[in-house]
């Protein structure tokens, strides 16, 4: 009898672990639509290359006719026109042959939920079943990877100019599924380092959390299960980071475990002391607590509203014969202000969308009533301005324009949307779109903050304005506003009369002296945080000082076409190639 002898344990390699990530392969993906959402919109373009290894096995690209016209303004964004898609394949003939190109393969996609939403309910559409594709977002994946120091931000254009890829995103499918394979492979090189060398470590890889993190939940365990604000700061007592909650123990909890894995709050966790706790009343409350607190420290982590003071209004002036002018401050000069920006860049577009409704002087010197002698400037000659300057029009018929703006900006901006759509269609006729998105991004700019400053100026108005809400416990919460200004916060429980806690509340609220109109007595942030609570289903005004209400035709009934208009992408580069194109599946050579 033989006896065998026993097998001896052997070590797996690294890469035995799981499925190397040499070894995938990956079909990136990319599509152009004509809006935000599956159920609203329609695909006009896929393009995908099969990559594994490093090496580019195939690619696909075809333009799909979405069965109806594409708006201008689609056309702008993505550069593709009715004429481009009238004799491309329907969706139901485009679907299936890239499922079969994309057969076997992980799917990747930059902001995959946008992309595989649409194919997935595609899909559904037409009664295809939707593979088990895994799927990789690598948006998702250079916010895990990247810190702020590296990219500001995670667009595909940031980060092709990051990793230096070879092809720039211009908002085509293919080439941006090119730009995006590049992406993929400069997040692999940095996840290298890392230990990640398969797929199943890469799925794994956002649970990461450094013992460092783990060993600072103490941190938390002084706050209470309570809503508030929470302040980050570091050994010298300086602030790191503010952010708010509605159970604050179990939020700072989530910075010191795998639920947090944003990469720049793992580099304040590691520099973090203490945190400290600031119990409000009300969620509300505690945003507008985050906001205030944020303006004064201007914390280093986080990103946003550090610096309400830097926004940009613009102004018509008050003279003779007005004109635009971009300012810091809102005065109490009786002027008519639109705003705030965010950004000067933003309010100049504003100004060049005025500018193209109505023919008012751009010149910057002060004009008398009397003119001065000499000849018009080009602008008069282009008749887009009536030349106040050398006397070509009176102050009372230079008013008429100033009024029509002064209206635009609080009432009806439709003059300045019909301009601007005027000169987008012929740009659009005669295929340049680069122009035509220039204007797109003027008239957005203004009726977007028209819409802002409408609802804002509204509620500015009002001395006082008292709104109650029904709590889960059967109580209320109750908020005291003062010229856009939480002044007061409280909670009335089930078991007090409604009416007299909300008058108690209401006694406590803080004094707020009235702003220059049309500014709110608060940041436009805060303001505009009060508002969409207001706007929630089951709030109830108790009381009202004054008028609140905003005009029937205002630039916020306007809103919900700019803003399908935008949803596919922000920033884009409209297309320089407008070659019809044909479905392709070719070997890469």
């Amino acid at each position: 009898m033989t006896v065998a002898e026993p097998s001896l344990p052997v070590q797996a390699s690294f890469d035995e672990l799981g499925t190397p990530l040499r070894e995938v392969t990956f079909c990136v993906v990319d599509l152009e639509t004509t809006g935000g959402s599956p159920q609203q919109a329609a695909i006009t373009e896929i393009g995908a290359v099969k990559v594994r290894a490093g090496e580019v096995l195939g690619e696909f690209q075809t333009l799909v006719n979405p069965g109806s016209a594409i708006p201008p303004f689609i056309a702008v964004l993505t550069g593709i026109t009715d004429s481009m898609v009238s004799s491309a394949p329907p969706l139901g003939a485009a679907l299936p042959a890239f499922l079969e190109f994309a057969h076997g393969c992980v799917l990747v996609a930059h902001n995959a939920p946008f992309d595989v939403g649409f194919l997935r309910a595609a899909a559904q559409e037409h009664g295809r079943p939707w593979p088990s594709f895994e799927v990789l977002d690598t948006a998702r994946l250079a916010r895990r990877v990247l810190t702020r120091d590296d990219a500001p931000n995670c667009k595909l254009a940031t980060l092709a100019r990051f990793f230096r890829s070879g092809t720039v995103p211009q908002h085509r499918a293919l080439g941006d599924a090119r730009a995006t394979v590049d992406v993929l492979h400069g997040l692999f090189e940095r996840l290298g380092p890392l230990g990640v060398h398969s797929l199943q470590e890469l799925a794994a890889f956002s649970s990461r959390v450094t013992p460092a993190q783990r060993r600072k939940r103490h941190l938390a365990d002084q706050l209470p299960h309570a809503p508030g604000v929470y302040v980050f700061t570091d050994d010298r007592g300086r602030v790191l980071y503010v952010g708010k909650s509605k159970d604050l123990r179990t939020r700072v909890r989530t910075y010191f475990t795998a639920s947090e894995t944003r990469s720049r709050m793992g580099e304040m966790v590691s520099l973090a002391a203490k945190v400290t706790g600031i119990e409000c009343a009300t969620p509300l409350e505690a945003e507008v607590r985050e906001l205030r607190l944020i303006a004064v420290h201007k914390p280093r982590y986080n990103r946003r509203s550090r610096f309400p003071e830097r926004a940009t209004w613009l102004k018509v002036t008050v003279e003779p014969f007005p004109r635009l002018s971009l300012v810091r401050e809102v005065k109490a000069d009786a002027a008519t202000y639109l705003g705030p920006f965010g950004s000067r860049r933003v309010a100049e577009r504003a100004v060049a969308a005025i500018h193209e409704a109505f023919p008012i002087r751009q010149c910057t010197q002060r004009l008398a009533r009397t003119p001065r002698s000499g000849s018009a400037c080009a602008l008069a000659e282009m008749d887009r301005c009536v030349a106040p300057c050398v006397g070509a029009v009176d102050v009372q018929t230079y008013a008429t324009h100033v009024d029509a703006i002064r209206h635009a900006v609080a009432a009806d901006p439709t003059p300045v949307i019909e301009a601007a759509t005027r000169r987008i269609g012929r740009l659009v006729v005669e295929s340049r779109f680069e122009e035509a998105s220039v204007h797109r991004d003027r008239m957005a700019a203004f009726v977007r903050a028209a819409a802002r400053f409408q609802r804002m100026s509204a509620l500015a108005r009002c001395p006082e304005l008292v709104a109650a809400k029904r709590t889960e416990e059967g109580g209320w919460e109750a908020h005291v506003v003062r010229y856009g200004r939480l002044a007061a916060a409280g909670v009335v429980p089930r078991s007090t009369p409604a009416r007299a806690g909300v008058d108690e509340i209401v006694t406590t609220a803080e004094t707020v002296e009235p702003p220059p109109p049309p500014t709110p007595a608060a940041t436009a942030e805060e303001t505009e945080r009060i508002l969409a609570w207001l706007e929630q289903p089951g709030v109830r005004l108790v009381e009202l000082a004054g008028e609140w209400s905003c005009p029937v035709g205002g630039a916020q009934a306007h809103t919900e076409w700019l803003d399908t208009a935008y949803a596919a992408r922000d920033d884009v580069v409209p297309c320089q190639d407008r070659r019809r194109l044909r479905p392709t599946h070719r070997p890469a050579r």
